[in-house]
């Protein structure tokens, strides 16, 4: 009896020890990444041997800012996946940046230098104390003239040196300091200063025979981006227009991307023009000429912590548009607004977000900390498992349906490429990818147009550093026909514009994005590329042309007031005067007003010659004219406004 007792009980623990499954650390790196406006998605590949039974793959050193939800697994072989889990590992931290660990012994370094000064000056402290205290000379024996003087000159000399060296030391403990401080704030901005986990990913897997496991994991993570930005460059007025589609990208995932495929997705954006616009101007008793106010055309400042100190890498983004841009080093940021787009939003791992709106051309923003985040990431560990085994047989893929232990409803991975990912089909008009900076080679890419996303896939290997920084990439160079016009509207400027209008720009698939302007070799400034308002052609401002000059001014002979019988008569006659000062001849584009009336006793006339266009329900009034070179051209403007002697009406 007790002989079968102790071999249940072995049988027992045999049992037990048997349903334990292996487990297996499966070190990745990242092998694909697809970046999105906002976040990332990561893709690790790995072959891993497995015995018959379980096997727990546990996959380490991966991002801490992982959507759980969104994993997705694909395990090629005869296996079942019995669970899925995700969870943060405090005890192994993330991999050191070469450059946070150079910063860290920098400081140390330079501690040890304080340190030194420190023990100097206590030195020159004490000898400083001990001259004090023993300036008496001989007591109170009598002391001759002379000694008293020798002794008064030691002192002074010894005193006088000891303070020397007292304010070289002082000198030099202040620079240590200095040097160390913007070291620490190097290493604040890196995120030195927090330890951050590593998420591992554990697939529990029950294998029939033994066999080689190719796994692939892909997730969504936070803290990645790309904003698009252009170079434009036009070398004359006749010629080609050239630009330069660039992607800015930058990360801070904690795990660097070291020669990953890259692929870049995008959304169509919400764009607004740029260039001043003119108002209707109605006219009615006791009302008044509309007031143009000078259109906030940029934005810049600073954006700091409650303490004052810096925050670099926060992203600012122009609310209802995918127009953003990164504070540097300083914390200092510029960005430039689209015409009725005033809303800044700031943003930052760690700290509270908050939308501001933009009323001056300066504004300096301060950001709290979001401990509460902090304290998610680090405490938080929630549990994600499936439903039920799914069992992979072959080579096809599943995507798993992860379920959160916090009564999270599972979501099913393969729909989550579904809003960014619907039909794929190669533009036959994808360009060659200009040159990398920082490298020979111009690698080859691929414009993947989708239903309603496109993805530019990069096809040579790139390297992108978890450092928060930005990385420039020239995604295409195009060359492009565009027609050129000047476009001067001297109510409200004396500058003349040049656009440029591109047609059939649909195929490009530009977004929305600043642009820096270059126009016969000169950088002229930044505009926005806009897209949003343009139809079959596409409208890009290349700044203003100092050689174009504009001149309005009142017509007094043909400016005065009538009475006849119960009515007032006003007339008004503006001349505009344009000049051209180039070798060419230009295409000119001159738009002015005349008032509106809103009330039937209220007749406006205008006598403004015939080539002028008048849209009647605007008032605005149009002229489209070539100016040859060194050519002056004059536009007149007349109109006349009746109305009754006993009314008081403004009229401009």
């Amino acid at each position: 009896m007790k002989k079968s007792i102790l071999l249940l009980l072995g049988l027992t623990t045999l049992t037990l020890h048997a349903q334990e499954p292996t487990e297996r650390e499966v070190k990745t790196d990242v092998s694909e990444v697809t970046v999105y406006l906002e976040n990332a998605m990561e893709t690790r590949k790995a072959s891993v041997d497995v015995q018959p039974g379980k096997t727990l793959l546990k996959f380490t050193g991966m991002s801490p800012f992982i959507d759980a939800k969104s994993i997705q697994a694909k395990i090629d072989g005869d296996v079942t996946v019995l669970s899925v889990n995700h969870h943060l590992n405090f005890l192994k931290n993330t991999e050191e940046p070469k450059l946070v660990t150079d910063l860290r012994a920098r400081i140390k370094d330079i501690d040890k230098k304080i340190g030194a000064e420190s023990v100097l000056m206590s030195v020159i402290s004490e000898d400083i104390a001990f001259l004090k205290q023993n300036r008496g000379l001989g007591g109170t024996q009598s002391v001759s003239v002379a000694t008293v003087k020798e002794g008064a000159d030691f002192f002074s000399a010894r005193f006088t040196a000891l303070k020397s060296k007292e304010l070289e030391r002082s000198i030099a403990m202040n620079a240590l300091q200095k040097e160390r401080d913007v070291l620490v704030g190097e290493l604040e901005k890196q995120g030195g200063e927090r330890v951050w986990a590593t998420s591992e990913l554990l697939v529990l897997v029950d294998a029939k025979k033994t066999e080689t496991l190719k796994a692939v994991v892909s997730y969504i993570i936070s803290n990645a981006s790309w904003y698009p930005s252009y170079d434009i460059r036009a070398n004359n007025i006749t010629g080609p227009i050239q630009i330069v589609y660039k992607a800015n990208i930058r990360q801070d995932s904690k795990c660097d991307w070291k020669n990953v495929k890259l692929k870049l997705s995008s959304y169509n954006p919400t764009i607004s023009a740029i260039a001043p616009e003119l108002q209707t101007y109605f006219m009615g008793f006791n009302t008044k000429p509309p007031v143009y106010q000078q259109p906030l055309s940029s934005v810049g400042g600073r954006v700091s912590n409650f303490r004052g100190e810096p925050l670099a890498g926060v992203r600012v983004n122009v609310v209802g548009s995918s127009l953003s841009i990164m504070t540097d080093k300083q914390g200092m940021y510029s960005i430039t607004l689209p015409t009725n787009l005033r809303e800044l939003e700031f943003s930052l791992f760690g700290y509270f977000g908050s939308v501001r709106k933009v009323y001056e051309k300066t504004m300096n923003v301060f950001m709290n900390e979001n401990q509460q985040a902090s304290k998610d990431l680090v405490m938080t560990t929630p549990k994600y498992s499936i439903d039920g085994p799914i069992t992979v047989s072959g080579s096809s893929e599943v995507y798993t349906t992860v379920q959160s232990s916090d009564e999270v409803h599972g979501v099913d991975i393969a729909d989550l490429e579904d809003h960014k990912m619907v039909v794929e089909e190669k533009s036959s008009t994808a360009q060659s990818l200009s040159k990398i900076r920082g490298t020979a080679a111009i690698p080859e890419q691929e414009r993947i147009e989708k239903a309603i996303s496109i993805d530019f896939d990069v096809k040579l290997p790139y390297t992108i550093l978890s450092d928060n920084n930005v990385v420039s990439v020239d995604m295409e160079s195009l060359s492009l026909p565009a027609v050129y016009q000047y476009v001067a509207i001297p109510k409200l400027s004396k500058d003349v514009f040049l656009k440029a209008y591109i047609q059939d720009w649909e195929q490009y698939n530009f977004l929305v994005g600043e642009a820096n302007v270059f126009f016969e070799d000169t950088y002229v400034g930044k505009t926005i590329l806009d897209n949003a308002t343009a139809s079959d052609t596409l409208s890009i401002s290349l700044g203003l042309d100092k050689k174009i000059v504009v001149q309005r001014e009142k017509v007094k002979d043909y400016s005065s007031k009538q009475f006849i019988g119960t009515k007032n008569i006003d007339t008004r006659d503006w001349k505009t005067t344009i000049r051209n000062n180039r070798n060419e001849k230009i295409n000119l584009m001159v738009l002015d007003q005349v008032p509106v009336s809103i009330d039937a006793e209220i007749e406006i006339n205008q006598e403004t010659t015939p080539e002028a266009q008048l849209t009647p329900s605007t008032g605005e009034v149009k002229w489209a004219t070539i100016v040859n070179p060194s050519q002056n051209k004059v536009f007149n403007l007349k109109y006349t406004v009746k109305y009754s002697k006993l009314a008081h009406l403004i009229v401009e």
